[in-house]
Order: C-alpha cells, then sequence, then structure tokens
C-alpha cells in the first residue's frame, strides 16, 4: 500500500516521439532511405547526366548487362569486346546484373535506350543502400536503445568511403555486399537464434556468390557462431540454421548466377572449390548442433576436430588455392596486382586518406568494448562480444588491404552509436552552458568521426600535391563523354590504349580495346605493358597480333607515369615527348582533347 502521507504521482506519459521512432522504425527507415536517395539523385544529377561511371568495373558492370540484354547467354559472362576475337573472361556473377537490367527495362519504354541506361545507373546503386540502414537500424535498437536507430543513420552518412559505393552511377558489387554485411551483423545481434543463423547464412552465402571480397568476413562470421556455441548449448538452434542456409545458399549462388567460366577449380570465385567448401563447413555445423553434447570442452573438441578435417580436406583437395586466389603469374604480380591501389594496407597509403579511413574503426572498437562490459550480466553481452570481435577483426583486416575500408566504418557504427549514446547526453544535461553548447557538437564530431575529415586539410600531407592532380585532373578529362564520344566518328576498330582505358572506351564508343584491370586475362595486361615498355618495334608487332589499328593515349593518367618510370627510353616515353614514328599518322580529334591519337600503318 502507498503511504497516505506521500502522494502518488501519477507515471509519466511516454514522449510521443520516442515512441513513434520506436514503434514505426522500419516504415521510418524507409522514409529516410528515401530522401538520402532523392538528396544525392539531385545532388549527383551533373554524373547522372554526363554518364560519369568514374570506375572501371562500374563500366564493365554495364557492358555485361549490355550483353545480358542483347542476347548473351546467361552463364557466358565473357566481354568480347576486350581482347577480340576471344574475349576476356570475367570472374563475376550475374545477381548484381539482375536490379540494372531491371530498371533498364522499365525505364526504356519511357525515357528511350540512353537515358534508361543513365537513370538506371544512378538509381541501382541506392537501392542495397535500403538494406544497409535497415541492418543498422536493427542492430543498434537491439544493442543500444530502441530509439538510437537515427543516430546509426547520420552516422552512416558521415562514412564517405561507404557511402560512396552507394552514389548514384557507382553501379559495381561492393555495396551490395556492404548490405549483406550489415544483414550478417543484425543476424548476430538477433536474440531469436534460428532467425539469426538465418540471417547470417544467407547473407553470407549471398555476398560470397556476388565475389570472394568479404570472404574474411564470411569466415568471422562463422567463427563467432560457433564459438557461442561451444560457450552456450541453447545457440544450437542458431548454429543448425547459419550451416542450412550457407550451405543451401552457396549452392543457389553458384548453379543460379555463377558463369561458365567459375565451373572449373579456380581459387577467385564460387567455383566447385569454395561451394564444395561452404556446403561441406555447413553441413558439419548442422551435424555439430544436432549432436550438442553438454559438455562445453566435447563441443570445443567437435569444433576443433570439424575446424582441422575441413583445413586438411582443403590444403589435400584444393593446394592450388593455398596461395593467392588470383593465381596470376609472378611478373602479372609484380608489375601489376601488387600496385594497384585498394589492394594495398592502409600503411602505404597518403595520410589524408588514412587517417579518415581508420578513425571511426578505432572509434567503434572503443565503443564496442564499452558497450560489452556495461551490458556484462545481460543478454546484451554475449551479442555485443560478436560485434566487438568482428569489429576488432575487420578493422586489422585493414592492415592487409584497404578495399576491406568501407565494410570497416559501416561495421563501426553500432560501437561508435553505443559510446554516443554515453558521452552526447554527459554534454547535453552538463549544468554548463558552455558545454551543452559547445560540447555537444564536438562530441558529436568526436564520436561520429566526423572530425578526421574536417581535420585533414590542416594537417601535413593532408593536400593533393601538383603532381597528384594533375594525374588526377587526367583520370577525370580523358574518360569523359566529351573527350571519348568523337572517337564514334571513326569507324569501329580495335584501339591501342591503356589497361585503365579498355572498359570506359568500349563503353562509351563502338570501338574495341585490348585489355581492362582484371587478373584473369594477364597475358593481355602484360602485352599492353610490354607494347609500352619495350621498343617501337616490339610495340608494333605486338599490336598487329591483336588486330588494333589505332593507338590512343592520355598523357598524365596514373597508368602513364608507370611507363614512364619503369622505361624512361620506353616506346610511351618516346611518344609522349614527341618521337614518333614514322609508321603512325595522327588522327585529328577536336581541339582542346585531352588524348592523342594515331593510325597504326
Amino acid at each position: 500500500m502507498s503511504d497516505p502521507a506521500q502522494p502518488v504521482h501519477p507515471a509519466a506519459a511516454p514522449n510521443p516521439i520516442e515512441a513513434l521512432i520506436d514503434r514505426r522504425w522500419r516504415q521510418l527507415v524507409v522514409l529516410f532511405w528515401l530522401g538520402t536517395a532523392i538528396w544525392f539523385l539531385v545532388g549527383r544529377w551533373p554524373q547522372i547526366e554526363w554518364f560519369a561511371l568514374g570506375d572501371t568495373d562500374d563500366n564493365m558492370r554495364l557492358m555485361q548487362v549490355r550483353a545480358l540484354l542483347h542476347g548473351q547467354g546467361w552463364y557466358d559472362l565473357r566481354q568480347y569486346r576486350l581482347n577480340p576475337p576471344q574475349g576476356f573472361d570475367i570472374h563475376w556473377t550475374r545477381i548484381v546484373d539482375l536490379p540494372i537490367a531491371a530498371l533498364i527495362l522499365l525505364l526504356k519504354p519511357i525515357a528511350g535506350s540512353v537515358w534508361a541506361e543513365r537513370w538506371a545507373c544512378g538509381i541501382a546503386p541506392l537501392l542495397p543502400l535500403s538494406i544497409t540502414m535497415l541492418g543498422l537500424a536493427f542492430t543498434v535498437r537491439r544493442l543500444v536503445s530502441p530509439i538510437a536507430w537515427p543516430l546509426a543513420m547520420l552516422f552512416l552518412l558521415g562514412c564517405n568511403p561507404t557511402m560512396g559505393m552507394y552514389m548514384p552511377e557507382r553501379i559495381d558489387h561492393h555495396g551490395w555486399q556492404i548490405a549483406a554485411l550489415a544483414v550478417t551483423m543484425a543476424g548476430l545481434a538477433d536474440p531469436e537464434r534460428r532467425r539469426g543463423g538465418l540471417l547470417v547464412g544467407g547473407a553470407s552465402a549471398f555476398s560470397l556468390a556476388i565475389g570472394l571480397e568479404l570472404m574474411p568476413y564470411a569466415a568471422f562470421a562463422g567463427a563467432i557462431l560457433a564459438l557461442r556455441w561451444i560457450w552456450d548449448r541453447d545457440e544450437a538452434p542458431r548454429v543448425q540454421l547459419y550451416g542450412i542456409s550457407l550451405a543451401i545458399g552457396c549452392a543457389i549462388g553458384y548453379l543460379g548466377f555463377a558463369s561458365w567460366g567459375n565451373s572449373v577449380a579456380r581459387c577467385d570465385a564460387l567455383t566447385p572449390v569454395w561451394v564444395s567448401v561452404m556446403m561441406t563447413a555447413g553441413g558439419l555445423l548442422v551435424l555439430l548442433a544436432t549432436l550438442n553434447p553438454e559438455e562445453r570442452w566435447q563441443r570445443f573438441a567437435l569444433a576443433a576436430v570439424a575446424g582441422v578435417a575441413l583445413a586438411g580436406g582443403f590444403a589435400g583437395l584444393f593446394p592450388q588455392c593455398l596461395g593467392r586466389p588470383e593465381q596470376v603469374t609472378p611478373e602479372l604480380a609484380r608489375n601489376w596486382l601488387d600496385n594497384i591501389r585498394e589492394a594495398r594496407p592502409i600503411y602505404q597509403h597518403p595520410f589524408r586518406s588514412a587517417f579518415p579511413l581508420a578513425t571511426l574503426p578505432v572509434i567503434g572498437i572503443i565503443g564496442s568494448a564499452i558497450a560489452m562490459w556495461r551490458a556484462r550480466g545481460t543478454d546484451r553481452f554475449i551479442p555485443w562480444v560478436g560485434v566487438l570481435v568482428f569489429t576488432v577483426l575487420s578493422a586489422s583486416l585493414l592492415l592487409w588491404a584497404v578495399r576491406i575500408g568501407p565494410g570497416a566504418m559501416m561495421l563501426a557504427v553500432p560501437g561508435a552509436v553505443a559510446l554516443a549514446w554515453i558521452v552526447l547526453p554527459m554534454a547535453l544535461n552538463s549544468r554548463s552552458a558552455i558545454i551543452r553548447v559547445l560540447g555537444t557538437p564536438i562530441a558529436f564530431l568526436a564520436v561520429s568521426g566526423l572530425f578526421a575529415g574536417l581535420l585533414i586539410p590542416y594537417l601535413p600531407g593532408g593536400t593533393p600535391d601538383a603532381r597528384t592532380r594533375t594525374i588526377n585532373k587526367a583520370g577525370g578529362s580523358c574518360t569523359s563523354l566529351t573527350a571519348l564520344t568523337p572517337l564514334n566518328r571513326l569507324p569501329a576498330q580495335t584501339i591501342f590504349t591503356f589497361v585503365d582505358l579498355g572498359p570506359r572506351l568500349i563503353t562509351v564508343t563502338h570501338h574495341n580495346a585490348i585489355a581492362g584491370p582484371y587478373h584473369r586475362n594477364g597475358v593481355a595486361i602484360l602485352d599492353v605493358q610490354h607494347a609500352f615498355q619495350g621498343t617501337p618495334d616490339q610495340f608494333r608487332a605486338i599490336a598487329t597480333r591483336h588486330g588494333a589499328t589505332l593507338l590512343m593515349i592520355c598523357p598524365n593518367l596514373a597508368e602513364s607515369t608507370i611507363y614512364r618510370a619503369r622505361a624512361p627510353h620506353g616506346f610511351y616515353s618516346q611518344i609522349a615527348g614527341d618521337q614518333v614514328p614514322a609508321w603512325l599518322t595522327p588522327v585529328p580529334l577536336p581541339a582542346n582533347s585531352p588524348l592523342r591519337l594515331w593510325r597504326i600503318n
């Protein structure tokens, strides 16, 4: 009974805004995504209008979609306009082609072929952003607070490398793989064990069917679930559904979407090698979770035996995959693959790009560690352990290759939000007006990692030097429609040009090219390198062998600087210095064109 001497106060009415954010979170996340998508479509209109597919992979992806729409076989992913007539073998699958192709078919009756492609390339990258936002919102709601997800949306928008994968015209597969990563993390945090296992296994299989770039994440997720089961046998249903969905998902991904080129025992895609590994791993996990012995040491022993058997079987059956998965020659690795910027570790990158990339993962680790400690004794402790391990491992992969960066930043968002949920209320509720007014925005910039980007221009090495600006300018101008479309006035033929210009050339003109930056086609890549770095006679012989009748260069393109540095007296260095052999005839281009063009006689 209540004390009659004390007044009885009614319970405080719930905040209607907070109740709405909690109750309607799915609808609000979708609305937030829709607003973000419209904002980016409007803001990136010049890129859409000028068809600015800025990466070689984006151009190649569109050529793959065009080939499909023009009748090329579903399982035939060769690009026949590179290195004709045999074409270029691509290690991708058809999964990411589908939304782009569907948008083109949908928009073509309304906008015509040209604008249907441009709008499809503008809209398609934004589709997986919705999945990423929903996955992050689910994780933050579960682990931080039911009303903390708007903060996660804001932090995500501040992850420039991550958001760059969702920008209009960025149609390659990275955005879809990051979305799968967000779903994986949501599955790790899901209190419903069967659903959580299904989400992790299905998302991992989906990502692997697209490409193997994020395979380490799939391995980490599987290991985390196995360790959770070893610690707590009640996690068996999660592991069972994970194993089933991983095995079946990889089988579907291979049978439904892999190319004929991926039907052999290669190591760089979801081929029979990795399908058999994933199906075996999934089957072993289902078996372990079904046995589910009482004692923790027994579960550990079974898991250890299964892991050793899987690793031993892989090494014995597929020894060719114990090295680098691309299986390239030492010369190609030395002269090309090892020099790809995104494949280098973070410490080999300029400070102006490495610092912002590493900042949020570090904040995420700190926030996840603090949140895990505060959650001990609750049902959120184990999920936070998983998120912390996932965040630490993803950040450590930056020491291997910066291509991991966008995914690592996204995975750091829940930890950063957990830290903000502690720090921001302290600033907002401070008795000091100065702290409330100035400390709150400073705290927001700190826990979100946004301060890193703001500081860069004021730090040593924070701005590119004159040489870098010249190279960047050439990369933008030589790939523009203005520069390349005048080539369509010439009859269609094979043009000998840089490896990095090949995909863009075949996308916006009717001409063919020799090579593109794809490791399965190392012979053609080395032919281009040997031609530009060798003697004029060597160039002519190689160009003739490939049926090239035109030579096109872009002075100061990043690739060209490599040829000049490696071969100061080579063929490219000679023509760049206007020492042009008599068998090259200049072909006129519009005034102020950044390109130079000759006919090979």
